[in-house]
């Protein structure tokens, strides 16, 4: 469990790494080699930023409502508030709002940009499919989000995505609008002109680079969820099975959006005619193989 623990960490790190150089590289060479100084790379991080704060700070309000999750005391549901609490004391987090979206579909998720602000929903389909261990193991999976501080992460990860793009986008409106800048002078010759090219040519696939990067940070996160949430729970095998019984479901939820997809325990629209490559989920027998590996 450890080690998987570490591995995700690990993984999720040098993604954010690959982001920050990719963000270096386009500004070194809009300032050196286009003469468009940094200006345009820190008024396109400042942008995605407010954009991202103002996300950050009411996004969960936005997925719980979009959702339409209901807010439950203890004495709505005495057994899904208890296991939450009793996991909460395990691990040592403050008990999150609790939420039950009314919906067939055996789907949940945790939002929150810490834990003290946090909440967790789970839909009735998923409170009625599970077994008391199954449903544990998947309470466990959406603490870890919250404890491991995803959404923050997650919050990074746009900012660096919006950068890019926005970047990318005001370069090629300069171009239009503004003619060609004088690069003539930068680098010079033949090694100049390589540059030049390597250079649009990541501005160009960028945006779509900058997004498989965000989509594979995603998966590691449920990767570390997965482990994170094993470790708490001591039964690896719980969540594994809930993953089957998540797997073997076709119900999708009701009010999913693209925007909140990636918060779920596992995809809210059931589709499988998307390569995996651009899921914000890793296959889910993938995740009951590792869960079952783990000792």
């Amino acid at each position: 469990m450890y080690s998987q623990i570490d591995s995700n960490k690990r993984k999720t790190i040098l993604l954010i790494a690959i982001f920050i150089a990719i963000i270096t590289a386009i500004g070194y060479f809009l300032g050196y080699y286009m003469n468009y100084g940094s200006g345009m790379v820190i008024l396109a991080v400042g942008i995605s930023l407010v954009m991202t704060l103002v996300s950050y700070y009411s996004g969960d309000k936005i997925a719980l409502a979009s959702t339409g999750a209901k807010a439950i005391a203890k004495e709505d549901n005495p057994y899904v508030y208890r296991m939450v609490e009793n996991l909460c004391i395990t691990a040592g987090t403050p008990i999150p709002k609790v939420y039950i979206i009314d919906s067939q579909a055996l789907n949940a998720f945790a939002t929150g940009r810490d834990p003290e602000h946090s909440s967790i929903a789970l839909t009735t389909g998923i409170i009625n499919a599970l077994e008391n261990e199954e449903l544990e193991g998947v309470i466990a999976h959406e603490l870890s989000h919250i404890k491991n501080y995803d959404i923050r992460v997650m919050m990074i990860v746009v900012v660096l995505v919006g950068a890019i793009s926005i970047i990318s986008d005001m370069f090629f409106r300069a171009r239009i609008l503004g003619g060609k800048r004088d690069s003539d002078n930068r680098g010079g010759g033949q090694l100049g002109t390589i540059i030049m090219i390597v250079g649009i040519v990541l501005l160009i696939l960028s945006p779509i680079i900058a997004e498989l990067i965000k989509l594979a940070i995603s998966r590691k996160r449920e990767y570390l969820a997965d482990a994170s949430g094993a470790l708490l729970t001591r039964y690896p095998e719980g969540l594994a099975k809930a993953l089957e019984k998540i797997s073997q479901s076709n119900t999708p939820l009701e009010h999913a959006s693209s925007a909140t997809a990636h918060l779920f325990i596992s995809n809210p629209f059931k589709s499988k005619s998307f390569s995996s490559l651009f899921s914000t989920h890793p296959p889910i027998e993938d995740r009951i193989n590792k869960l079952r590996g783990m000792t």
